[in-house]
């Protein structure tokens, strides 16, 4: 019981984390006014995906934590600080190419989690996955606004 009730700690802490960032840098009118590749997808998708992943990204936290995986863990803060600092450098600092700095940083602390997690807890590993995936297109999609404005 103890071990789930830690589970949901981390999970809803990461879920609230990432909603509180969320409604403090909401894209607003200048990211509306920017020019935007033809692959953007429509606002929606980002709060559903997100929420997603950040379920997932709080259990893998949860579960390197819980096995005293020192490495893995330092580097699940680093990509949540990561993961964090974008949405104020972009939407709202309206530095887009900081911004784009703080995700490729984001997608490297994404894969270095999960090389460090996967022959200790391979599914924590496998959690990052469609993470790291989304943080790519997302370096892909921060490149873009940048190269179009």
């Amino acid at each position: 019981m103890r071990h789930r009730l830690s589970q949901l700690v981390f999970v809803v802490l990461v879920i609230g984390s990432g909603v509180a960032i969320g409604y403090l840098t909401p894209p607003g009118e200048w990211y509306a006014g920017l020019k935007k590749p033809a692959f953007n997808p429509p606002g929606w998708v980002f709060g559903s995906v997100w929420t997603a992943l950040y379920a997932m990204i709080g259990v893998a936290g949860w579960r390197v934590w819980r096995r005293g995986l020192a490495v893995p863990f330092r580097t699940w803060i680093a990509q949540l600080a990561l993961n964090f600092l974008w949405s104020p450098v972009f939407f709202g600092a309206h530095r887009i190419g900081l911004a784009l700095a703080v995700v490729v940083l984001l997608l490297a602390s994404c894969v270095a989690f999960i090389a460090t997690a996967w022959s200790r807890d391979r599914l924590a590993a496998l959690l990052f996955v469609p993470y790291a995936a989304w943080v790519a297109f997302a370096v892909l999609l921060n490149a873009s606004i940048l190269a179009l404005n």
